[in-house]
C-alpha cells in the first residue's frame, strides 16, 4: 500500500506536475491579458437554452484547506479560481452563463491523499461526498454529484460506493483516470468495476498526470499534453483489460473529448486486434467499444478537436463540460455555441444528451 500512496501526484512533493503550476498560472494570465472573456460576461442568448455542465468541480472547505496546506508546505502556487471558490460563487457564475445544473466533481490533483495515507483518503472522500450531497439537496435543480471514492482498499470502497448510491443519492462516482502505479483495469479494481455494472452505474473519470511521465511535457505544463494522454491510457486499460466488455450496464464518462482518443482510435484498433484474445475484451469490436462511451466538452471545443471527436462516436454520446473553476464557464458555452455543427448537435450537446444519461436530469 505505500507504493501505491507514494506514486501518486499528490504524495510526491518535487513531482514535475506539482513544480509546474506557477508556469500554468503565469500562461493562464497570458491568456487573459490576450483578451480571454471574463468568466463574469453574459453571452448573447445564452440564458436563454438549457445548459448542463457535467464537468464542474467543487471544494469542500475541509478539502480546500488541506489542499492549500499542501501546497503552503511545498512553496507552490494556489490557483486563484479555485482560492476564490464558493457555493454562491458557483451560483453565481452559472447563473451568468445560462447553466441550469452542473455536475460536481472533485479534481484529481492531488485527489485525496495529502500524504496522510488510505484511511485519511477513504474520510477525506466521506466529507466531500456529504458536502456535494448537501450542496444538492440545498439547491434544488441546480446540482448532481459524481461522488468521489479512494480507490485504495477494496472493501472500504465498496462501503463507500454502497453509501453514496444508497444513502446520498448521487448520481455517479467519479474516478481518477490512475492511481499511483495503476490504471482502472488493473485486476486491482475488478470487484469495484463489478459491484458499480450491478447497479449500472454513471462512472465519470477526470485525468492526471501519471507519476511516471511528467517530465515529458516538453517546456509546457502537463494539463497541455500529458494530462489528455492519461485519458487515452485509461480508457485503453479499461478496453485490454476486459473491463469494458465486463462492464456493459455501466455507462463510463470522459473529460476532455476523451483526451486523445478521437486521434489514436484507428491505432488503438489496428494493433490491439491483432490479440488473440480481442473477441473477448472487444466483442463488438474495438472501435465499438468507443463509441458507446460517453465524452465531456471541457476545454475542448476547438473545431479540430470536436470534428475528430464527432467523427468517431455518435453525437448523443457528447456532452457539455467546462472544468470550472478552473476554465471560465463563459469561455466554453461562447466556444460550443461557435462550433460549426448542426442546430440538432448543438442542442443535444448542450442539455439534450447529458439529460438522457443522468436519471436526475431526465426527471426534470
Amino acid at each position: 500500500m505505500h507504493d501505491f500512496c507514494c506514486n501518486t501526484i499528490g504524495a510526491c512533493p518535487d513531482h514535475p506536475m506539482r513544480r509546474s503550476r506557477r508556469g500554468f498560472l503565469q500562461s493562464l494570465g497570458a491568456l487573459g491579458a490576450a483578451g480571454v472573456l471574463p468568466s463574469c460576461t453574459m453571452l448573447p442568448g445564452a440564458g436563454s437554452t438549457d445548459l448542463v455542465d457535467t464537468h464542474h468541480h467543487f471544494f469542500p472547505p475541509e478539502y480546500q484547506k488541506a489542499w492549500l496546506d499542501w501546497e503552503d508546505k511545498r512553496r507552490l502556487p494556489h490557483f486563484p479560481t479555485q482560492v476564490a471558490w464558493s457555493v454562491q460563487r458557483t451560483l453565481d457564475e452559472m447563473n451568468a452563463s445560462g447553466v441550469t445544473t452542473a455536475m460536481l466533481s472533485v479534481p484529481s490533483t492531488p485527489g485525496l491523499w495529502f500524504d496522510e495515507g488510505p484511511a485519511t483518503a477513504a474520510r477525506m472522500a466521506r466529507v466531500c461526498n456529504d458536502y456535494g450531497a448537501t450542496m444538492v439537496r440545498d439547491h434544488p435543480g441546480r446540482f448532481g454529484l459524481f461522488a468521489t471514492l479512494s480507490m485504495a482498499d477494496i472493501d472500504t470502497t465498496l462501503r463507500e460506493i454502497e453509501y453514496v448510491f444508497d444513502t446520498l443519492g448521487a448520481d455517479g462516482v467519479g474516478l481518477q483516470t490512475n492511481y499511483g502505479d495503476k490504471w482502472p483495469g488493473d485486476p486491482f479494481f475488478r470487484p469495484i468495476f463489478e459491484e458499480l455494472d450491478r447497479r449500472g452505474a454513471l462512472v465519470y473519470f477526470h485525468p492526471l498526470a501519471a507519476s511516471c511521465c511528467s517530465n515529458l511535457s516538453v517546456g509546457t505544463f502537463p494539463a497541455v499534453i500529458e494530462v489528455p494522454h492519461d485519458t487515452t491510457r485509461a480508457v485503453t486499460s479499461l478496453l485490454l483489460g476486459g473491463t469494458l466488455a465486463r462492464s456493459r450496464k455501466t455507462r463510463f464518462l470522459f473529460s476532455h473529448a476523451g483526451g486523445t482518443i478521437p486521434m489514436l482510435a484507428g491505432r488503438i484498433a489496428f494493433f490491439s486486434g491483432f490479440r488473440k484474445d480481442a473477441a473477448q475484451f472487444a466483442p463488438e469490436g474495438i472501435e465499438a467499444e468507443f463509441k458507446r462511451l460517453y465524452y465531456d466538452t471541457a476545454n475542448a471545443t476547438h473545431p479540430a478537436a470536436m470534428a475528430a471527436l464527432l467523427n468517431l462516436v455518435p453525437d448523443s454520446h457528447v456532452v457539455f463540460g467546462t472544468d470550472y473553476p478552473y476554465v471560465p464557464t463563459a469561455t466554453q458555452v461562447r466556444a460550443l455555441d461557435t462550433l460549426p455543427i448542426t442546430p440538432v448537435q448543438r442542442t443535444g450537446i448542450r442539455a439534450a444528451n447529458a439529460r438522457a444519461l443522468i436519471g436526475r436530469l431526465a426527471r426534470r
